[in-house]
C-alpha cells in the first residue's frame, strides 16, 4: 500500500482506537461490579448539583434569551422570535458544554480517592508504572480543582464564541454542535487523564502537550465520552469507565502495554 494512503488513514484509525479505549473501559467496568458502587457515588453528587443548575436555567430560559437578544427588540415579531429561539437553543448547548467540563472536574475532585484506586487497579493489572509518583490525596484534590477551573475558563471563552455562532441560521445548528463536541471531547480527555497523569508527575501543561502529539487518539476517546455523557444517566454510569479508558490511553501514549501479560 502507498505510504501516502496509509498516512491518510492514520488519523481515522487513531480516532477509532480512542473510541475503542472507552469501549474497553466499559468492558472492564462491566466485569467488575464492585466498581459500580465505587464510581457512582461521586458522580451522583456532581450530577445532583448540576441538575439543580439546569432546572434553574430552564425556568428562566425565556428571560435569558430575551436578555441576550436585546438588540432585536425593535425587529419584526417573526424575525425577533426566530432569533430568540436560536438563542435559547444555543444557551442550552453552551450550558451542556460547560456542564460536561464542570461535571468531570467536580466528580474527579469529590471522588479522587475512588478514581485513583480504580486507575491504580488497572495499571497494576497491566504491569504497573515505572517510577510512579506518590501524590497525597489532599494535594491531588487541590491540583485537580485548580486544573478544572482553568479548563472551565477555557470552555467558557469557547462557549461565548459558540454562542455567537449559534445565532447564525443553519451554521449554528450544524457546524457549531460539531465544534462543541470536539472542544468538549478535548477538554474531557485532558481532565480524565489527570488521574493517571498525576501518577507520572504530569501537570496540565504537560498532559496537553502529550495529547497534542496523539491528538486524534485523544479526540476519539474524548468525543466518545462526550457522546456517552449525553445519554440519560450516561455520565453517572460511564464515569468509572471513562477513568479506566483514560488510564489505558495514558499508558498507550507512554508506550506501555494495555493488554494483560
Amino acid at each position: 500500500m502507498d505510504n501516502r494512503v496509509r498516512d491518510a488513514g492514520r488519523p481515522v484509525r487513531e480516532f477509532m482506537t480512542g473510541v475503542g479505549l472507552l469501549v474497553r473501559g466499559l468492558g472492564t467496568y462491566a466485569r467488575n461490579p464492585g466498581l459500580v458502587v465505587l464510581g457512582m457515588l461521586p458522580a451522583l453528587i456532581a450530577f445532583a448539583l448540576l441538575l439543580v443548575a439546569l432546572i434553574a436555567l430552564l425556568v428562566f430560559l425565556g428571560p435569558e434569551s430575551r436578555a441576550v437578544t436585546w438588540f432585536a427588540n425593535g425587529w419584526s415579531d417573526g424575525l425577533r422570535d426566530l432569533l430568540r429561539v436560536l438563542a435559547a437553543i444555543t444557551i442550552v448547548g453552551v450550558f451542556a458544554l460547560l456542564a460536561f467540563v464542570a461535571f468531570t472536574g467536580l466528580t474527579l475532585a469529590v471522588g479522587d480517592p475512588f478514581y485513583e484506586k480504580i486507575s491504580e487497579r488497572v495499571e497494576d493489572a497491566l504491569g504497573g508504572v515505572p517510577n510512579a509518583v506518590e501524590v497525597p490525596w489532599w494535594r491531588g484534590i487541590f491540583r485537580g480543582l485548580a486544573e478544572s477551573i482553568r479548563l472551565l475558563v477555557f470552555s467558557a471563552v469557547v462557549g461565548v464564541l459558540l454562542f455567537v455562532g449559534g445565532l447564525l441560521p443553519a451554521v449554528g445548528q450544524t457546524v457549531v454542535p460539531v465544534i462543541g463536541a470536539l472542544v468538549g471531547g478535548w477538554v474531557l480527555a485532558l481532565e480524565l487523564t489527570g488521574v493517571a497523569g498525576a501518577r507520572r508527575g504530569l501537570r496540565l501543561r504537560e498532559r496537553r502537550e502529550l495529547l497534542r502529539r496523539h491528538r486524534f487518539l485523544a479526540l476519539g476517546f474524548g468525543v466518545s465520552v462526550f457522546v456517552c455523557f449525553l445519554i440519560p444517566f450516561g455520565a453517572i454510569l460511564g464515569m468509572p469507565a471513562a477513568v479506566v479508558g483514560a488510564t489505558l490511553m495514558t499508558r498507550r501514549m507512554h508506550g506501555l502495554p494495555i493488554q494483560a501479560p
